[in-house]
């Protein structure tokens, strides 16, 4: 099957997982090729138009060099000798995932398909035919630093620009916008929507494996609190426990139990927020200068350098879900303490020092490496002449991808010990949680012995993770 791209706001969330993560290929619509073609030709007649009443006219790339060069007219001689090739492909370190790329080169034709970059239909096309199938160039996670995403687009179609004949504007449009910030915060808020499920089912086991009061997660508290994400997660928890144990702690149940829904609350707004910044930033037109299609006012359309380039809401919503994630690790840590203290659980996980016990250890390890990893992603000082801020989005990214593999790693210790206090206990889960139960036993079996059980953690931390990502390689 293939994904059709007629518009811009074809390219949606749910795209990109089509195309990056279940590997479909991209058609371009016959109307968004008659579209680009007819706004290429018009932005050439708007150029010629300009040069033909100022032969001095600057036009950021086209007529100007990029970057410190916008402020000089090319001469004729000059702009025979500008570079076939791109010239930012010097970004080096570790790779993004395949799927990254992928949802770059998907994003990459927002700026075209209405028209607003001024390319071909040829390079447009060109760029679709890179999600048939084939390897993609590999694009660094690392050492992006630019203003914008210039060096790793570079890298991303710098082959690309050595098989087509670019005009001048289309070697910038391929480098130019923010398509890797849109790509970015699309993977983070798709790898969100397995987490969140993940995550409350495994808190929602621990709660039933300690027999905690259910009192905190009532409907009553819903008109109370008055919050629509908090709201959603007390129906969530509720709904998994349903049909669970009915002897429970006669007391209130400890701050960590408590404070469940509220916590997980945050984690939906945050999961909401990233959500529909990736939504906005996988539709909108980023390019720098970019084309305004003509009018009647303007037949020819005219050119504006933007700093659309620079995708402030993404970085910040990445640190969202992330510092929300790297919660929760300390939250799961907390669990893991309560499950091995608590009286009903703690003769049954930690009755000797050679078994569970010591998973308190590496659940704390997870949760402190997540701590360091959370904070808020800040401008740079860094920059160079006119490119004197640089964009934040990769690194945002790579902070929140390592936070949930921490947070996959907590998961899976807590959702360990909750099915052996289960086991343990010879108690059935909830009929929401057997499958989950299931599915960890099968992974991490129960612990009647002494065996080394990190391998066991490491295949469940991995066996979440292909849970989050549904089965593409991460």
């Amino acid at each position: 099957m293939s994904v059709n791209i007629a518009r811009r706001a074809d390219i949606t969330p749910e795209a990109v997982r089509r195309v990056a993560w279940e590997g479909e290929a991209v058609a371009l619509a016959d109307e968004a090729i008659e579209r680009m073609d007819a706004a290429h030709a018009s932005f050439r007649a708007f150029v010629d138009a300009r040069v033909a009443e100022d032969p001095g006219a600057l036009i950021y790339g086209t007529t100007t060099a990029p970057g410190d060069g916008a402020a000089v007219a090319l001469t004729a001689e000059a702009q025979a000798r500008r570079p076939t090739r791109l010239w930012t492909a010097h970004a080096f370190g570790a790779p993004l995932p395949e799927r990254v790329v992928r949802a770059i080169v998907l994003a990459r034709l927002a700026n075209f398909v209405d028209g607003h970059a001024a390319v071909r239909a040829e390079v447009a096309s060109a760029v679709a035919g890179l999600l048939d199938g084939a390897p993609l160039p590999e694009v660094p996670a690392q050492g992006n630093g630019g203003a914008g995403e210039v060096v790793a687009l570079g890298r991303l179609f710098y082959d690309l620009s050595a098989r087509l004949d670019l005009h001048p504007k289309e070697r910038m449009a391929l480098i130019n916008g923010s398509p890797c910030a849109a790509a970015l915060v699309a993977d983070v808020a798709l790898a969100g929507q397995g987490r969140l499920a993940l995550a409350e089912s495994v808190v929602a086991l621990a709660v039933e494996a300690a027999r905690a009061p259910l009192e905190a997660y009532s409907a009553d508290l819903e008109p109370l609190w008055d919050d629509d994400h908090e709201t959603a997660a007390l129906r969530s928890l509720r709904a998994l426990v349903a049909g669970g144990a009915e002897d429970r702690q006669a007391h209130q149940g400890a701050v960590s139990f408590r404070i469940l829904p509220r916590v997980l609350g945050q984690l939906r707004r945050a999961q909401s927020e990233a959500e529909t910044a990736a939504a906005v930033a996988l539709r909108a037109v980023t390019d720098n200068p970019v084309y305004v299609l003509p009018d009647a006012e303007r037949p020819l359309g005219t050119v504006i350098s933007t700093g659309g380039y620079h995708n402030a809401r993404g970085p910040a919503a990445m640190d969202g879900v992330g510092s929300a994630w790297a919660d929760l690790c300390q939250l799961a840590q907390r669990l893991t303490d309560k499950l091995l203290q608590h009286p009903s659980t703690a003769t049954l996980l930690a009755r000797d020092e050679w078994t569970m016990k010591p998973l308190h250890m590496v659940q704390t390890g997870w949760a402190e490496e997540a701590r360091a990893l959370a904070g808020p992603t800040l401008l740079s000082l860094g920059g160079f002449g006119q490119n004197d801020v640089p964009s934040m989005s990769f690194l945002a990214w790579r902070r929140a991808d390592a936070i949930g593999r921490c947070l996959d790693a907590s998961l899976a210790i807590l959702a360990a010990l909750g099915a052996q206090a289960l086991h343990a206990a010879g108690q059935a889960p909830p009929p929401a949680l057997a499958p989950l139960v299931d599915d960890v036993r099968a992974v991490f079996p129960p612990v009647d012995g002494v065996r080394a059980l990190g391998p066991d953690g490491d295949a469940l931390a991995a066996a979440f993770r292909r849970r989050v990502f549904d089965g593409v390689a991460a």
